[in-house]
């Protein structure tokens, strides 16, 4: 993503279509195609809508006439495809050539909820990690054997690829694009003007025919803060327990339903959250880094980076300040 750190205008396109789902739709216009003055002083992106070239209608009755016809896309960075109207159902294929331009040329093409199916159709998600909807994960996975689908997953990060899961997840998905490409200090301010988490954790077996569940007390989110506190030593589940005040088992229930996810998988993942602004911020080592955010060793700490971040650490620094790289990626042997 030079194109967005060096201040060359990144340009990010969103496919339209008839009968458009607009939350989706709506999403990518509010995150991407504002540029927030009042919070932000970053050059933001270059936002483009493409689509029919006749008037198109949304589900709710708008009418909406997109400046651009999908030949824009091979002029894009990055593609956005909202949510597609129907799973079953073939896409134009004006609208799939398209996105078969924009990969042939290099772009990112991210799809949100459903949107995975254009991906699928357009057959640039062969062989590659995805994610969609849980309720068409089965056909999905019928129609496109191919694809290595994850489940319990809000989005998957493949690289030049990525897709997220229902639509409260496209804010998700989003917020994480604009951490790799801005850093997380930009997503956050996003995050707070949309006044959403700036990272949700959990995948979306939470949502699946499940009863409503309450949030965690006021004890699990002081356990939250005290680990934040002390991600640079070595914690476990009997010390998050305690300072719960809490037998072990009660506390894995509690966190479980709070946060989504087990205590293990969110430690790590907020260990590599500190790792990221290091890397952002500052020219420390990484065996430096590693240690202040609580790894046991640089080894540890590139393989979790790598599965949360989907970059080494060394490639995720050079994106924000090539000149504050201060020593080559280290070897592995």
């Amino acid at each position: 993503m030079s194109g967005v750190v060096s201040g060359k205008a990144h340009r990010v396109v969103v496919l339209a279509y008839d009968q458009l789902w607009p939350l989706e739709f709506g999403i990518a216009v509010e995150i991407f195609g504002w540029s927030r003055p009042e919070i932000l002083d970053v050059g933001w992106y270059d936002f483009a809508v493409a689509g029919p070239s006749a008037p198109i209608r949304s589900l709710g009755g708008m009418t909406l006439q997109p400046d651009h016809g999908y030949d824009i896309a091979a002029e894009a960075d990055t593609i956005i495809i909202p949510a597609w109207r129907d799973a079953s159902e073939r896409p134009p294929e004006d609208m799939l050539d398209a996105v078969r331009v924009a990969a042939a040329s290099g772009a990112r093409l991210v799809a949100f909820c459903t949107g995975s199916f254009v991906l699928a159709h357009a057959g640039v998600l062969s062989r590659r990690r995805a994610t969609t909807h849980w309720r068409n994960f089965s056909l999905m996975a019928q129609e496109f054997p191919d694809i290595q689908l994850v489940d319990d997953v809000l989005y998957v990060d493949d690289g030049d690829v990525i897709t997220s899961a229902g639509s409260s997840a496209a804010v998700d998905c989003s917020l994480h694009i604009i951490r790799r490409d801005y850093g997380g200090e930009i997503a956050n301010r996003i995050a707070r003007s949309l006044v959403t988490p700036p990272h949700r954790e959990g995948g979306q077996s939470q949502y699946i025919e499940a009863p409503y569940q309450e949030r965690a007390g006021q004890s699990v989110a002081g356990v939250l803060d005290w680990a934040r506190e002390h991600l640079h030593e070595p914690i476990d589940i009997a010390d998050m327990a305690d300072v719960a005040g809490m037998s072990g088992r009660t506390f894995l229930r509690r966190f479980r339903e709070g946060t989504g996810t087990t205590p293990l998988k969110w430690l790590r993942r907020e260990r590599v959250m500190r790792a990221m602004r290091l890397l952002e911020k500052t020219g420390i080592g990484l065996s430096d880094i590693a240690d202040q955010c609580g790894f046991g060793s640089v080894e540890t700490f590139r393989t979790a980076f790598r599965d949360i971040a989907g970059v080494a650490p060394f490639t995720y620094r050079k994106r924000f300040d090539p000149a504050r790289v201060s020593e080559p990626e280290p070897r592995i042997s």
